[in-house]
C-alpha cells in the first residue's frame, strides 16, 4: 500500500505539491506510489534555478532501471531550488519521496492549489 501523506496535494501524474512556511513557494516531487512503480532511479534531470514552468509542463525526467519518465509541474512558478542530494544520489527518491527525495522549489503565485487532487481523491485514484 502507497504512503499518501493528508497533508500534500497531488497530481494525477503522481507528482506530489508540499507548502512550506513561505506560503509563495512549494516543493515538489514524486508520490511514494510513483516511486515504487518506476523501481530503482537511478538519475534525474531537473532544471535549474530561474526556469518558469505553467501547469502540466514538463520539468524534468527521471531515469529508472525499468524506463524513463516525463515529470509534470503541477503548479506554475519559478524553480527556486533543486535538491542537489537527489542529483548525487537518485535513490533516495525511492527511500524518502516525501522526505530528503524532494525534487524542486517553486515560487508560486495566485490560487496554486486549484486542480489539484487532496489525499482520498489521489488514494482512490491509486486504487488504495
Amino acid at each position: 500500500m502507497a504512503n499518501v501523506p493528508a497533508d500534500l496535494l497531488y497530481t494525477p501524474e503522481h507528482e506530489y505539491v508540499k507548502a512550506t512556511d513561505d506560503p509563495s513557494v512549494v516543493i515538489i516531487g514524486i508520490t511514494d506510489f510513483a516511486q515504487s512503480e518506476l523501481g530503482d532511479i537511478v538519475f534525474l534531470d531537473l532544471p535549474k534555478p530561474g526556469k518558469q514552468f505553467g501547469s502540466h509542463d514538463v520539468f524534468g525526467t527521471v531515469e529508472a532501471v525499468k524506463a524513463v519518465s516525463d515529470l509534470y509541474a503541477p503548479v506554475a512558478g519559478e524553480i527556486i531550488a533543486v535538491n542537489p542530494r537527489v542529483d548525487a544520489e537518485p535513490s533516495v527518491v525511492n527511500s524518502d519521496p516525501y522526505g530528503d527525495g524532494w525534487m524542486i522549489k517553486v515560487r508560486v503565485g495566485g490560487d496554486w492549489k486549484a486542480g489539484l487532487l487532496g489525499a482520498a481523491e489521489y488514494s482512490a485514484l491509486i486504487g488504495g
